[in-house]
């Protein structure tokens, strides 16, 4: 393959990935399970259940009663798109979120993770980034270049969120859809193969017990360590 900047940087021996399956995800503080509405639904909504801001920004819920989550959960469980999984904190032994693999495009070598539901239990803690962090890992080994993460622009919790993760913003998409009877505007973030191995060592810096002092408070915050990630892909952050 000849080079020719104005045809883009060449790929050489491209092969597209496999597309998630019905794999674990394992770590050290939450294991990710295929979504099983009769395995999971019932502790799920037990976890979401009197926090109705969580569906806010989601494009379903909240739900009224078990029975209705139970009744989403087996609609989406086994789909090749999005594929979804329960979360479930290995220090409780309880399903506490949800998260999914979606807009799977292995031809591009690009997937988005989304519909990122998280119980107060498991909001803002180790256990929560380490399920994000597994779900990133899983596919850039498997050969991804893109991993993508959009978000209502108005939702500044996710925004944050997705900068702490070290995912670059690209820009807001206006106008993107209809959501629950109203216009969303969606914020755009990214992470791409060549961040990964400098942002995988920030995760496992962050996430290292020598990290965490005998109350469980960080010593040194994911945001500093992935700040670094994101301005050496980006000089203008």
């Amino acid at each position: 393959m000849t080079q020719d900047a104005r045809l883009g940087t060449p790929v050489p021996g491209w092969t597209p990935p496999p597309r998630p399956g019905r794999q674990i995800l394992e770590g050290h503080r939450v294991r990710l399970e295929p979504l099983d509405a009769d395995s999971h639904a019932a502790d799920l909504f037990r976890s979401f259940s009197g926090h109705d801001d969580l569906w806010d920004y989601m494009p379903y819920g909240p739900f009224s009663s078990a029975s209705a989550y139970h009744r989403w959960a087996k609609e989406n469980q086994g789909k090749d798109d999005p594929v979804f999984f329960a979360i479930r904190n290995l220090a409780t032994g309880h399903a506490e979120g949800v998260a999914s693999f979606l807009r799977i495009f292995p031809e591009a070598g690009s997937i988005e993770v989304g519909h990122i539901c998280l119980s107060p239990a498991l909001q803002r803690g180790a256990a929560a980034t380490e399920a994000m962090a597994l779900m990133m890992e899983w596919a850039f080994s498997v050969g991804y270049r893109r991993y993508e993460w959009k978000c209502n622009a108005l939702n500044t919790p996710s925004r944050r969120a997705a900068q702490r993760l070290g995912f670059n913003y690209e820009g807001v998409f206006r106008n993107h859809m209809v959501i629950k009877g109203r216009n969303r505007d969606s914020a755009w973030f990214a992470v791409i193969d060549s961040d990964w191995p400098a942002l995988k060592e920030a995760f496992s810096a962050w996430l290292s017990p020598s990290n965490f002092n005998a109350s469980g408070q960080q010593k040194e915050r994911l945001s500093d360590l992935t700040r670094l990630v994101r301005q050496a892909s980006d000089p203008a952050l």
